[in-house]
């Protein structure tokens, strides 16, 4: 007598990354700068050693050829689910999502987290144009070679200014937004563009500086004590130790930035914003009206956090991103 037959539905296909990291022999990639070994966050040494590069193709202006651009990237791709694409803020890296990638990895849920052009930890040692075309078409091609479906877009503060001005250009490339304390009315750089360079990299010199770093931690997290600040202001700043870091930044102040806001009626894509409700920095009113203009857009409010709850309150965004990609949110 033949056994009866187990019916298993067929796993959903995946493709694994094979993680690929010069070391230093302490378990840091090479490129990042040295300063590293300072930082004492646990969360953010283990995520700094994965941290990768990949070549992204570029053609702006005058530049053409790939960029070595940095990013984590997922350890699986599931091709049946809409990846996590995490942007940062202004000026910023990829290690500002420390607390919460690991638990959306935890999730079971695909997620990248990229270095917008001009920040992070890329190799521009040859310099590309880092205005916010460049970094839109960048963030475009490294879509296109690598990530190729649409994806669920996070960004918090300008980052959300980067991706509402990326998915009003390249709609096909995303599925739903995720935009966090959205800084997405401010109105480029404004009369910094038109400053002599002497002067503006004299700003910029002034803007990596560790008292001005840590002024704007104080004011962005909610309640943590000073010795966390000193290490979190560290963290924020390691990017600023690449060479090419002033060039870069003066090259954006000077392009004019962003400005966006005329884009925000144009999207109709399933949005989340979200807003904290200690956030020192931008205003919850911004939030509202972000979701008053957006076509199809839903408001929550994280408890107890400041400007960056991705950094304080990390299983509660988790928790909105997750119900949000699954549909059980909106």
């Amino acid at each position: 007598m033949m056994g009866s037959l187990k019916m298993v539905s067929p796993s959903p296909p995946v493709t694994r990354f094979r993680q690929r990291v010069t070391a230093n022999g302490d378990g840091f990639p090479a490129f990042l700068p040295k300063e590293i070994q300072n930082i004492r966050d646990p969360f953010a040494r283990a995520l700094a050693q994965r941290i990768v590069r990949i070549p992204v193709p570029l053609q702006m202006g005058n530049f053409r050829g790939s960029v070595m651009s940095s990013c984590i990237k997922p350890l699986v791709q599931l091709h049946d689910k809409s990846p996590v694409v995490l942007l940062h803020c202004f000026d910023s890296s990829c290690l500002e999502w420390r607390r919460t990638y690991p638990l959306l990895e935890q999730a079971c849920l695909e997620t990248w987290a990229i270095d917008v052009l001009g920040w992070g930890f890329s190799d521009l040692e040859k310099l590309p144009p880092c205005d916010a075309a460049s970094k839109r078409h960048h963030l475009f091609e490294l879509w296109k070679t690598y990530i190729k479906r649409p994806m669920i877009l996070v960004g918090p503060s300008l980052g959300a200014t980067v991706a509402v001005d990326f998915t009003a250009t390249y709609p096909e490339a995303v599925d739903k937004l995720v935009l966090i304390n959205a800084n997405a009315y401010s109105e480029g750089t404004g009369r910094l563009k038109e400053l002599p360079k002497t002067i503006a990299y004299a700003g910029v010199k002034l803007l990596k500086s560790f008292p001005l770093r840590l002024l704007a931690n104080v004011l962005a997290f909610c309640s943590s004590p000073l010795s966390e600040n000193i290490d979190w202001t560290n963290i924020g700043r390691l990017h600023c130790q690449m060479p090419w870091w002033e060039d870069a930044m003066v090259d954006f102040m000077i392009s004019g930035g962003y400005n966006v806001a005329s884009h925000i009626k144009l999207i109709d894509h399933k949005t989340l914003v979200v807003c904290s409700e200690n956030d020192q920095i931008v205003s919850n009113q911004l939030s509202v009206k972000l979701l008053c203009e957006l076509a199809n857009a839903v408001l929550r409010e994280v408890p107890d956090s400041g400007h960056l709850p991705h950094v304080e309150n990390p299983k509660h965004i988790v928790k909105l991103i997750s119900d949000f990609a699954s549909g059980k949110l909106y």
